[in-house]
């Protein structure tokens, strides 16, 4: 009589051929536990791949939105700035950045910079108090040198090597920016 234990040299001696593979419960055990593994994965899988889709949607909206306030805008200030000149005063006081950051920070911008490429502080301009006035926000930057050359800008490019201008935004578009010599 054959030993619960035997060794698979002892059955191959005796002419038996030593066990192999699975019996068919223990395949149905392994197929209902990866069954059973699967119908839990599977949903929050699903799950997720709707939720990435979803997400990529609402980031793909928000940046076209942006895109489009940011064309929208241009086209309005360009429009309205035409060849007339920009004066700084008109915004009245300078914001803090401080100040600035606790209106924009952080739904519409992670950081708000303090200064220029050159370490020049910039100018912040918003008029929180009256948002439909003609002249609301502007941005300005002294240039390499650090120093204003005015407050009254007209609106025109300058060339591009002269890094001493002034850099200007308002309301939307640029009234100083460099362009180049073509």
């Amino acid at each position: 009589m054959p030993a619960c234990h035997e060794n698979p040299l002892d059955a191959r001696r005796r002419g038996q051929r030593p066990r192999v593979g699975f019996t068919v419960l223990e395949l149905l055990i392994t197929f209902a536990i990866i069954g059973l593994i699967a119908a839990i994965l599977i949903p929050n899988f699903l799950d997720s791949l709707q939720k990435s889709k979803q997400k990529r949607t609402m980031a793909e909206i928000h940046q076209t939105g942006t895109a489009m306030m940011a064309w929208l805008t241009g086209e309005i200030g360009a429009a309205g700035a035409g060849t007339s000149t920009v004066d700084i005063s008109s915004y009245g006081t300078a914001i803090t950045v401080a100040d600035l950051e606790a209106l924009l920070v952080p739904n519409y911008i992670a950081n708000v910079p303090s200064n220029d490429g050159w370490g020049n502080p910039f100018e912040y301009y918003l008029m929180t108090s009256d948002l439909l006035a003609a002249r609301v926000m502007a941005i300005r930057s002294p240039g390499r040198d650090g120093r204003y050359a005015a407050s009254n800008y007209t609106f025109a490019g300058f060339v591009s090597t002269d890094y001493d201008q002034d850099l200007v935004w308002a309301d939307g578009v640029f009234i100083r920016w460099p362009k180049s010599a073509r």
